[in-house]
């Protein structure tokens, strides 16, 4: 199977978006509150496709995953309930990583976040960032299997739900 990520086109807004409510779906259903709240919408993808920092995965030409490379800070992190191990060099955030619940169980997540890892190389960056919902044991294990450390406490918005583990990757 020929697996690869690539940007996002316009094109590919519907399918991305089929992508993330199969993803919120599964959340609601594993009693996890993230990504129940309407984010991330249509609004935002459309937001991240235009600035050119969505990617697909493309799995046997079928989009087969979304993920998101913010390579600005996230103001987010700016306050962590813990500490950041390197806050002198630029960092790359990971974000609205979801897999086609017709991939489901082939470990392409484990494939698009090391993708999305030898891009931010690419471009020069060598800290990378991710939060999650303490809840979520899927996510958690896909972001300690990829090398990160837990880091401590972000918030991501003014709800009740906003608390997000942290984590940090930081590569020679």
């Amino acid at each position: 199977m020929l697996v690869y990520i690539r940007l996002a086109k316009k094109e590919d807004l519907d399918q991305v978006m089929t992508i993330i409510d199969e993803a919120k779906k599964l959340l609601k259903k594993d009693g996890i509150p993230q990504w129940q709240s309407g984010s991330p919408n249509r609004e935002m993808l459309t937001e991240d496709i235009a600035k050119e920092r969505a990617y697909c995965l493309v799995a046997d030409q079928t989009i087969a995953g979304v993920a998101v490379l913010l390579t600005t800070p996230d103001p987010n992190y700016a306050q962590i309930d813990g500490s950041w191990a390197n806050t002198s060099e630029q960092y790359a955030t990971i974000h609205r990583i979801a897999i086609s619940t017709e991939f489901r169980g082939q470990h392409l997540s484990q494939f698009m976040m090391s993708n999305l890892i030898s891009r931010g190389l690419m471009l020069g960056i060598k800290n990378f960032r991710i939060d999650t919902h303490a809840l979520n044991q899927r996510m958690q294990g896909l972001i300690k299997s990829q090398g990160f450390n837990y880091r401590g406490i972000v918030q991501v918005d003014q709800t009740e739900n906003s608390a997000r583990n942290a984590y940090e990757l930081n590569l020679s």
